[in-house]
């Protein structure tokens, strides 16, 4: 999958959700909405990371495989690129630039 067809995919899930999940939020609370989600997101993969580790408690081990982590991953990927969206955030500008910095960093 090219990464314009996962920032049309995000356009179209934005337009979605804003529908069925945030009819009345103005911009800033969809923002904030996004960003909490995102922290529920990162503290998911945070526990299949541990899962993962083997260091998290026997009750909370039933059901880590490596795809219940990839997914995590995408999740967290996907719920950045929708705040990114709702923040009116270039992705694809920004990264590439973001890229250059860090080849700036090793290059000098």
């Amino acid at each position: 999958m090219e990464f314009q067809e996962i920032l049309k995919f995000i356009k179209e899930e934005d337009v979605r959700m804003r529908e069925h999940f945030y009819p009345h939020f103005d911009q800033e609370k969809v923002i904030l909405a996004r960003a909490v989600k995102l922290s529920e997101e990162v503290g998911e993969l945070s526990d299949e990371i541990l899962r993962s580790l083997n260091v998290q408690r026997k009750e909370k081990m039933d059901g880590h495989s490596h795809e219940t982590l990839a997914k995590e991953v995408a999740d967290v990927f996907m719920v950045t690129l929708l705040l990114a969206q709702s923040l009116d955030v270039d992705v694809q500008t920004i990264v590439k630039k973001k890229i250059q910095e860090i080849e700036n960093r090793y290059n000098k």
